[in-house]
């Protein structure tokens, strides 16, 4: 999926390019207006009383800010973030080690952390509640316990399904902030943002237009902005003008509402092929070469969110909208 332009997933290669784009503060951060504000009364409550601020859940669809937000809410607390992934805790001494290391204060981000173990998950609890964790030392007969106290702490948990997080860990989170998709206007100051961080001018129109096809998703949008650039820069033109911005977004084969071809692939074969659904995700699945899950959780979302396909119980429907767009093509 990383050839995607529109993959709202974080690819390979763009690692370090997205880290120089982040924002470091919450004034610096564009968007999710409810939730910086939020962040700042508890933070700054956090501060007052000289603790930890609350545990903090973060969850929404990729692409929106969740990792960014865990590394603004270590520096306004002044405090140093150990990142670590859900799948990467194998073990319970794995997150002992890691706990163990953390200073007063400090932030543990946990991405994915809808894919912790359940042994794993369950070493969270006491050190989530009461900052102590029980270990098992030896085996047999000659296991033990040790209780090792920890220092209070922040733990930052991201996920894109919150769904699938057990209850007793999500009940253990005192602030739950879910991250929505971005409105144009925001993506658009992103968007001038990003260009003049890359050292880029570009039009009024051309923003515009890349926010619109973006998907609500600064990823997609910083991603776009990169490949419309080199078609400037081939151009020799002085600026990202609307006419190379177009060009390029046709042969990148992201059109007018941000859909590529995987999705419009998807949305012609229940249209044409099943006359517009309804019609099963297995059949969907067989039918342009995918794995149900993929469809599920990657390209199905934006689709539903935009209004192109809606669920049915018999499976999935096109909507009038989605025969009006694909009429032309």
């Amino acid at each position: 999926m990383d050839d995607r332009m529109v993959d709202q997933s974080l690819h390979s290669e763009e690692t370090s390019f997205e880290l120089s784009l982040r924002p470091t503060m919450l004034k610096q951060y564009i968007g999710q207006s409810s939730i910086k504000n939020n962040l700042e009364v508890f933070i700054k409550a956090a501060k007052l009383r000289e603790e930890p601020l609350d545990h903090v859940l973060l969850f929404g669809p990729p692409g929106l800010g969740k990792t960014t937000l865990s590394n603004i809410i270590a520096n306004e607390m002044n405090v140093n973030i150990r990142t670590v992934s859900g799948p990467s805790l194998d073990r319970p001494g794995d997150l002992a080690a890691i706990l163990s290391g953390l200073q007063p204060g400090d932030v543990l981000f946990i991405d994915e952390i809808h894919r912790l173990s359940s042994t794993v998950e369950e070493v969270l609890y006491s050190a989530m509640e009461d900052f102590f964790i029980d270990i098992i030392i030896g085996k047999g007969d000659e296991a033990r316990s040790i209780r090792i106290d920890l220092p209070p702490f922040t733990l930052v948990g991201a996920t894109t399904r919150a769904g699938s997080l057990t209850g007793p860990l999500r009940d253990r989170f005192g602030v739950h902030l879910r991250l929505e998709y971005y409105n144009e206007n925001d993506l658009k100051e992103i968007i001038i943002r990003t260009a003049e961080v890359l050292n880029t001018k570009i039009d009024d129109e051309s923003a515009t237009e890349l926010a619109k096809r973006s998907r609500g998703t600064p990823r997609v949008a910083n991603r776009l902005l990169k490949r419309v650039r080199d078609f400037q820069q081939v151009n020799e033109d002085e600026q990202i003008y609307i006419e190379t911005t177009k060009q390029a977004l046709q042969l990148l084969q992201v059109d007018a509402e941000g859909l590529d071809y995987i999705d419009h692939k998807m949305m012609r074969c229940i249209i044409n092929q099943y006359d517009g659904g309804p019609v099963g995700l297995d059949t969907i699945a067989v039918s342009i070469g995918e794995e149900r899950i993929t469809i599920e959780d990657v390209y199905e979302p934006f689709l539903i969110q935009k209004g192109f396909i809606e669920r049915t119980p018999r499976g999935r429907k096109a909507t009038a909208f989605a025969y009006e767009h694909f009429k032309n093509f």
